[in-house]
């Protein structure tokens, strides 16, 4: 631009006829030349100096001992030396609070305090003592846009490990687990007077807990101290003994010692009777992750009490609540932090607050919230099984007799239609037990190796019907996607389900996607507390653009009976039924979703690329009366005196002989008589005394030629192995039918 205006100003003078214009503009065009060239070359000499000094901090700052960072005024790392790439890896791209995050939990503050100062200064240094030790993070200005960063571990000095405790003018001792005190710092041994050797000669019973006020002994007779501790390895923790309120002169020593317990490993707060935070040190800012408590409240940071936290606060104030610990949870996005919190009464009359002495337990909370939701699904689905079961048998018995009406009247009777819907809604709740066993993971499976690409195109039709034409399907594929071992029929209630629930989250309208995807997974995967293994999967996801799921609400979408959709438009057995079918195949399923954008589910399931031979096709009986006519003697043993009864009138009606028990011991009692013979055991699983498999067992040592059927209303691995150690014996779940029960014992008979 300069040089066009240079180049302007001469031509224009070769057209003035003024000497002294052209003369003017001619030393003017010249000028800007000149001050051109000066301007470049001052750009050049810049960028070769810079490059030269860059050049010269990388070759000085390559092999130093400490870690060492340059980063541009933003924070960008573009050089780190072999020592920093050592500890932190290859981090060059990155920004340093990325990288100091794994050193502490909110590293921003820190950084942005000593870039102020650096852009002040020229240079700053801050000491940072954590969990981890002692550390001092330096900044110096290279030039006027890059910083040179020095991190400095001081945790051992002149060959001396330096530990935190050493480092604070608090009182610190360093204990192993049998109580034994391996270290005291300058603080401790002052206070103490003495060298004491275990925990014990200091506390009265050798045990102290975090936040509770202990009296020792010191070198100016007993006090009270407040004991903040901090687990180490292996068992070692640093005890830390803080003056009490019960002292005289504690509220000085507790002001004047702020700034050592600003750098204290330990979170505390100080706290006034309203809740109003009054100060806080850095562990306790990077605990719940803030920058400043600076006009917060504790009600604003931290809840999950069940009542107001104000209420707990003023009973501590008035020396009402004792010393008893809480467990409370972070607020806003600070919900997946726990702590516990200690409060201790401090600041005696005149400057009556609270100490709070902080502990994280969000792994504790996390592995206690685990094992809960796994004991809660577990109880849900050990209750849905056992109503199931119940279900079963009264369904049995109904459309049983049902089945017996219909053989005495035909279609022209008035009473048949009636017969009919009886039927017809007997199975329609057989279908709802059904989806109660899947959740339950007791239903039956007949798992066989399917490709889903193809199961999920030949429901395509169906699918699109159930969407409606607002809603757009879209299939998209991984062409190399492996096979996987699971039950097709179920598969395919899982995938309606998911897609019903989608096209309901939209209105009615909009776009579902279904993507299906192998995923290789090299080390264990932790999502949604479920710890999947490494191992070949087969992902499928199931992506709506609905109004979302709120994640309170996230939390309960698989549980049974538990739906966001309006009385009378949803079982809310859908999704519970999916992660039944999906856990019994061996799978898992998660849910992810954001208010406004959309859900998505995600199953995988393990990928099965070992040949297994084909299943023979299950045929379906029909649904008409049959009139199968047999012989043979019959043992019916089953305690539900409904099931009996149509059992055996069932049998009797196509010509078996039948005798009955309400026991396994009535049966082994009938079997006794060793002139009786029986052709077919037709025995319930599950019943009050022995159960099926252990008399059928003992019965077939002096019969071993005897057929067996099981029935059950549970599914049919709900007795394990015992079938396949039984030979002749099949398994017929409830509710049966007429046909069902009469074809079984007609196909174990010939």
């Amino acid at each position: 631009m300069v040089l066009a205006v240079a180049a302007l100003f001469v031509i224009l003078s070769f057209f003035m006829n003024v000497a002294v214009f052209r003369l003017a503009l001619l030393f003017g065009g010249i000028t800007l030349v000149f001050l051109t060239i000066a301007l470049w070359l001052r750009g050049w000499i810049g960028r070769v100096w810079g490059q030269r000094l860059d050049t010269t901090i990388r070759q000085l700052m390559k092999h130093d001992a400490d870690n060492v960072f340059l980063t541009d005024a933003g924070g960008r790392i573009s050089y780190a030396n072999q020592v920093a790439t050592a500890r932190f890896g290859e981090c060059v791209g990155a920004s340093l609070g990325h990288v100091f995050a794994e050193m502490l939990a909110n590293p921003d503050p820190v950084l942005r305090r000593l870039s102020a100062r650096v852009r002040e200064g020229g240079a700053s240094k801050e000491d940072i003592v954590t969990r981890q030790g002692h550390f001092r993070l330096s900044a110096s200005a290279i030039g006027e846009e890059r910083l040179l960063w020095r991190l400095d571990d001081l945790r051992e000095l002149n060959g001396v490990a330096i530990q935190a405790p050493d480092l604070t003018p608090l009182p610190a001792i360093h204990a192993e687990p049998s109580g034994t005190i391996t270290r005291l710092n300058p603080a401790a041994r002052a206070l103490l007077g003495r060298r004491p050797k275990t925990l014990s000669e200091i506390f009265d019973d050798g045990s102290v807990r975090s936040g509770q006020t202990y009296a020792v002994e010191t070198a100016e007779g007993r006090k009270q101290v407040l004991i903040a501790e901090l687990d180490g390895q292996d068992g070692a923790r640093d005890i830390y003994m803080l003056p009490s309120a019960q002292n005289n002169d504690a509220p000085r020593q507790i002001e004047a010692g702020w700034d050592a317990i600003e750098d204290l490993p330990v979170p505390l707060l100080k706290i006034a009777s309203d809740g109003l935070v009054l100060a806080s040190n850095r562990e306790a800012r990077q605990l719940l992750h803030l920058e400043s408590t600076q006009d917060r409240r504790m009600g604003d940071m931290l809840d999950g009490l069940g009542r107001p936290i104000n209420d707990w606060l003023r009973e501590a104030s008035e020396g009402r609540g004792g010393q008893a610990s809480q467990f409370l949870r972070g607020r806003g996005d600070n919900q997946d932090t726990f702590v516990q919190v200690t409060l201790n009464l401090a600041g005696g009359t005149r400057d009556p607050h609270l100490i709070a002495v902080l502990n994280d337990v969000t792994e504790l909370k996390t592995l206690e919230a685990q094992f809960v939701q796994s004991q809660k699904m577990q109880a849900i689905g050990q209750l849905a099984g056992g109503v199931a079961h119940d279900f079963n048998n009264l369904l049995t018995a109904i459309s049983g007799h049902c089945d017996l009406l219909l053989l005495r009247h035909d279609d022209g009777d008035q009473n048949y239609g009636d017969l009919i819907q009886i039927h017809q809604n007997a199975n329609r709740a057989a279908s709802l037990v059904g989806q109660l066993l899947a959740f339950s993971r007791k239903q039956n499976l007949q798992p066989e190796v399917i490709d889903l690409r193809d199961t999920l195109s030949d429901l395509t039709h169906l699918l699109n019907r159930l969407v409606g034409e607002k809603v757009t399907l879209s299939l998209y594929h991984d062409p190399a996607l492996a096979q996987i071992k699971a039950d097709k029929r179920q598969l395919e209630q899982v995938f309606m389900n998911l897609v019903v629930n989608a096209r309901d989250a939209m209105d009615g309208a909009g776009d579902i996607k279904v993507v299906t995807e192998n995923l290789t997974l090299k080390t264990q995967m932790i999502k949604d507390r479920a710890e999947v293994p490494p191992g070949e999967y087969v992902v499928v996801k199931v992506i709506d653009e609905g109004h979302g799921i709120s994640p309170e609400k996230l939390q309960k979408i698989f549980e049974p009976f538990w739906t966001t959709k309006r009385p009378g438009e949803g079982t809310g057995l859908g999704l519970s039924t999916a992660y039944g079918i999906v856990k019994q195949t061996g799978g898992f399923i998660f849910a992810e979703s954001e208010l406004g954008k959309g859900t998505q589910f995600s199953l995988l399931f393990p990928s099965h690329r070992a040949p297994v031979a084909e299943m023979a096709p299950v045929v379906a009986p029909d649904a008409k009366i049959m009139n199968i006519n047999g012989d043979g003697v019959v043992l019916l043993v089953e305690d539900e005196a409904p099931v009996r009864a149509f059992a055996s009138r069932a049998l009797r009606l196509r010509g078996y002989t039948v005798l009955e028990a309400d026991c396994a011991e009535a049966a082994l009692e009938l079997l006794n008589d060793e002139a009786l013979k029986v052709d077919i055991f037709v025995t319930d699983v599950i019943m009050p005394g022995m159960d099926g498999p252990t008399w059928v067992r003992q019965a077939l040592k002096d019969r071993p030629d005897t057929r067996v059927v099981f029935v059950s209303g549970y599914a049919e691995d709900a007795f394990g192995d015992d079938q396949t150690q039984i030979p002749n014996s099949v398994f017929l779940p409830k509710p049966f039918s007429l046909n069902a029960l009469t074809q079984t014992v007609h196909g174990q008979l010939h």
